[in-house]
């Protein structure tokens, strides 16, 4: 099993920036590949960013590009998200999640198979 937990949510104006964090323990060895995912109320969960373990390949969503950095410490078994230029409509409950077997897309929001119980990020204008 996998225990993923966030850290770094809150509460800014738009135009600032947030930091989160999301530390892994447990069986953390067999780790393909970590994202982050964000549900807004009344919506779908949907992809933000994900990096692969090993290689530190990363992806994005089109609506995060050149605002979001996805990065991870390997050693400590921690991905971090650094966004800037926030925005009102990024305002969200933010999960961090862990892919085991790579074998789907970074983007699908199924490929993983451990969540983090989510952090607030609310944006105000």
């Amino acid at each position: 099993q996998v225990q993923l937990v966030e850290s770094g949510g809150g509460a800014v104006q738009a135009g600032g920036s947030l930091r989160l964090s999301c530390a892994a323990s447990g069986r953390t060895f067999s780790t393909y590949r970590m994202g982050w995912f964000r549900q807004a109320p009344g919506k779908e969960r949907d992809f933000v960013a994900a990096i692969s373990w090993s290689m530190g390949n990363t992806y994005y969503a089109d609506s995060v590009k050149g605002r979001f950095t996805i990065s991870r410490d390997n050693a400590k078994n921690t991905v971090f998200l650094q966004m800037n230029s926030l925005k009102p409509e990024d305002t969200a409950v933010y999960y961090c999640a862990l892919d085991v077997r790579g074998i789907r897309g970074a983007g699908i929001r199924g490929a993983y198979d451990y969540w983090g119980q989510g952090t607030q990020v609310t944006v105000s204008s």
